[in-house]
């Protein structure tokens, strides 16, 4: 050894090695340990593992003893699958000397005071924290930051959720919207994190979509005004009136969110980034199909739809439905259009108008020939007919015309049928049943 580096009894006594006993110099053990106080966090090497603790040495005394329920804030943990043999992990003193003089130690709370200083930091700076999932409980999902943070489940996602056992054991970077320190209470949104990821890749889905394309995209959520569609990353709606071109109680009853469907693009309104979208508009319109297919005085099968106080609707396409009016049902005068036919019921009918522009059917029963339709014993007469069973009269895109006369039925003195003048010319269209925006069938 060099000279420089020979440590003599004095130099040694003066640097504390060393202390004199009885005359003789010997080794000052209190020299070499660590000091530290209760609530300090030390460091040390993992030297034992047990199945309900861990023995970290942090060159005191005697070797640190961190019970299993202090190495995670995860529940029920193997210690084996938190630290291994010769690893150097922090610590937090809780105890220098318990009952047994041990020296208890947390390292879930020394990493626990460093996240929270993290944490504290990412809150005010709006910075995103990572942590994995490591519980799904009622509402939510906790996150392990080094502090279990709650995040709630209508946060997880830009749209709800359906089944959050999805995101166990997944890292996932969220953003701190609570923070509590005198209750350990950190609240998180992962949403927050997606909208700020998504706000610019929705301006450029908005700068590329231009109101007639054809896009495809997932049903994201259906609702009782219609369904929403995620288009790459922003949602656009689909009116429940723009489904389909027959009539849809509940979008649920043509859709289910996951579905992939194409849609037309109806309208955009740049500043608030909204996007109309239309289903109906990919499909075949069946009103086309008339045009081209059915010509005035032509016979076919229909189904009748609804029952009305003037007159019943046939549906003799799907989508495609058509109005006979009360004066069309039979030869015979009719108090009541239950008389003659009742929804559901089968029957042929002649076609009079067709009005392609405005989507409108006028069709006949008693012009069609051999068709028998008998009075049905027991119909009440319209006044005494409940208000629900006859339903309101829905705009379903049929002329002025063919709802001529329609409150006003004919009178016992009136001219059969056949001989009576047109229903138009008796009475206004204006007269007739309430107007209502125009409609596809």
């Amino acid at each position: 050894m060099a000279e420089a580096d020979t440590i003599t009894p004095a130099s040694a006594q003066e640097n504390g090695l060393f202390i004199e006993v009885d005359g003789q110099m010997v080794p000052n053990y209190d020299a070499t340990l660590v000091l530290f106080e209760e609530g300090d966090v030390v460091s040390g090497e993992v030297v034992r593992i047990d199945k309900d603790e861990v023995l970290v040495d942090i060159g005191y005394k005697s070797e640190g003893v961190i019970p299993a329920n202090e190495l995670s804030i995860r529940k029920s943990i193997d210690p084996s699958e938190e630290v291994s043999l010769g690893e150097e992990v922090d610590a937090l003193v809780l105890t220098k000397e318990d009952q047994d003089g041990r020296l208890i130690l947390s390292k879930k709370r020394a990493r626990f005071e460093k996240a929270w200083r993290r944490i504290e930091a990412a809150a005010e700076s709006g910075e995103p924290v990572e942590g994995t999932v490591i519980e799904v409980v009622k509402g939510g999902l906790i996150i392990d930051l080094g502090v279990r943070g709650f995040l709630p489940a209508s946060l997880v996602d830009i749209r709800r959720v359906q089944n959050l056992d999805e995101f166990m054991g997944q890292k996932i970077e969220c953003r701190v919207i609570e923070l509590n320190r005198s209750r350990n209470n950190v609240v998180l949104s992962r949403r927050a994190v997606l909208e700020e990821e998504r706000k610019e890749q929705r301006q450029q889905i908005l700068d590329r979509l231009q109101p007639g394309q054809v896009v495809e995209g997932a049903i994201s959520n259906i609702v009782d005004f219609g369904a929403f569609v995620d288009l790459d990353g922003i949602d656009g709606l689909i009116h429940i009136s723009e489904l389909s071109w027959s009539h849809v109680n509940h979008p649920s009853e043509i859709l289910s969110i996951g579905d992939v469907v194409p849609v037309k693009v109806l309208d955009i309104d740049r500043d608030r980034q909204r996007i109309s979208l239309g289903l109906k508009q990919t499909q075949e319109d069946p009103w086309q199909r008339v045009v081209d297919t059915y010509n005035l005085g032509d016979e076919l099968e229909g189904t009748v739809t609804k029952v009305v106080t003037f007159g019943a609707f046939v549906e003799i396409l799907d989508g495609v439905e058509g109005l006979v009016h009360i004066s069309e049902l039979a030869h015979h005068h009719v108090e009541n259009p239950r008389e003659v036919v009742n929804q559901g019921d089968k029957v042929r009918v002649k076609i009079l108008e067709i009005d392609s522009e405005r989507r409108r059917l006028s069709l006949s029963l008693k012009r069609v020939e051999d068709q028998v339709l008998p009075l049905r014993e027991g119909a009440p007469p319209p006044d005494d007919a409940p208000e629900e069973e006859l339903g309101e009269v829905r705009d379903l895109g049929l002329s002025e015309d063919v709802f001529a006369g329609a409150e006003t039925p004919p009178s016992e003195d009136a001219p059969p049928a056949e001989d009576a003048p047109p229903a138009e010319e008796e009475q206004p269209a204006e007269e007739a049943a309430p107007d209502g925006e125009d409609q596809p069938a």
